[in-house]
């Protein structure tokens, strides 16, 4: 620990602070779209064309047939491909959120830039293999040339949300849950969180949304859209099986304090309706929007919530637009543009 990022004077930069690119993992797993992989591509073109206005995007692919299937979509939506590098890196799955890595910054240290590689072993070893996930971190540091710090336990981007300004949130739900890290309490896995993701305050939820197989990820509840503000997403209809554990999320924020010792500011964001394709529900989710430079990118599920999902994270986020993209079809797999993607910070 005594050479751990925190330690160098190293921070993790919220995610509306600037970015150098986007990282992306190409989807390609027929069983985590089951007969719907192809409805998803058009959709996820949109995306990377949303994000190439305002950055780099930076796809992992198994190889040349991934790459000229990726550019056949992109050339098709119109997408600024001077914007779009693509990797030779092979995955598993698509979900670069909780793969990818995790890249922190110092303005004094003689490494301007890091990345952490936790360990992954796809949410409690419920889909392998992830042998080439697990190692993607640690393939585009080699690539870049930035240092890799390997904490050694299990760790997924999605279960974790900063203000950049010292405060972490996640959930006991998925931290504590004993298919992640059985061996370490909840003090010692917050010793890591400080020392590697170079926090000081950290705050817990209890439980995720219903049909995240995830074990209950941050980014499908309470997001960070400032130093000092969430928003949060609560279900409305009291019959709802996601009604109690949203209003028990909502008041354990309401007693939070940050860093400072401040009370943050709570913004309620409504649950759309359910969304159930083969008799499952699906962790359907406004609040797992991807803070873009150029945009705020939210999943949409064509249901009458959008519309004021949509106004009330504009009026959050005044410095970028904010755009509706159609994630019916995503959500299938169980995660949406959150969980699709990793900011590089400059």
């Amino acid at each position: 620990m005594n050479t751990s990022p925190k330690s160098l004077g190293y921070r993790f930069p919220a995610e509306w602070e600037r970015h150098s690119a986007t990282w992306l993992s190409w989807p390609h797993k027929e069983a985590s779209w089951p007969g719907k992989i192809d409805s998803i591509y058009p959709v996820y073109a949109d995306f990377i064309k949303l994000l190439a206005t305002g950055e780099k995007v930076r796809v992992n692919v198994s190889g040349e047939k991934m790459e000229a299937q990726a550019l056949q979509y992109l050339k098709a939506n119109g997408t600024d491909l001077s914007q779009v590098e693509f990797y030779p890196f092979p995955t598993n799955d698509a979900w670069c959120r909780d793969h990818g890595p995790a890249f922190l910054t110092s303005k004094t240290a003689p490494e301007p830039k890091i990345i952490v590689d936790w360990d992954y072993n796809a949410w409690g070893d419920k889909y392998p293999p992830y042998d080439l996930d697990d190692i993607i971190p640690t393939l585009i540091g080699r690539k870049f040339g930035y240092p890799v710090f390997k904490p050694g336990i299990v760790m997924e981007g999605g279960s974790v949300e900063f203000n950049g300004k010292g405060t972490l949130l996640t959930t006991t739900a998925c931290l504590l849950n004993e298919n992640r890290n059985p061996h370490l309490s909840q003090g010692e896995i917050e010793t890591f969180l400080r020392e590697f993701y170079a926090v000081d305050h950290i705050l817990w939820l209890g439980d995720g949304i219903v049909g995240d197989d995830t074990d209950g990820h941050i980014d499908d509840l309470t997001r960070f859209v400032s130093a000092d503000t969430v928003v949060t997403v609560v279900e409305e209809n009291r019959q709802d099986e996601n009604y109690p554990i949203l209003q028990d999320n909502l008041k354990e924020l309401n007693r939070m304090r940050l860093e400072s010792g401040k009370q943050m500011t709570v913004v309620e964001l409504p649950m759309p309706d359910p969304v159930i394709f083969e008799d499952q529900r699906l962790p359907a989710s406004y609040a797992n929007f991807y803070i873009a430079n150029s945009a705020v990118i939210v999943p949409t599920y064509r249901c009458r919530q959008d519309d004021r999902a949509l106004q009330i994270l504009s009026s959050v986020f005044s410095d970028r637009p904010v755009v509706g993209l159609d994630s019916v079809d995503i959500i299938w797999g169980l995660g949406s543009f959150h969980c699709l993607s990793q900011q590089e910070p400059e």
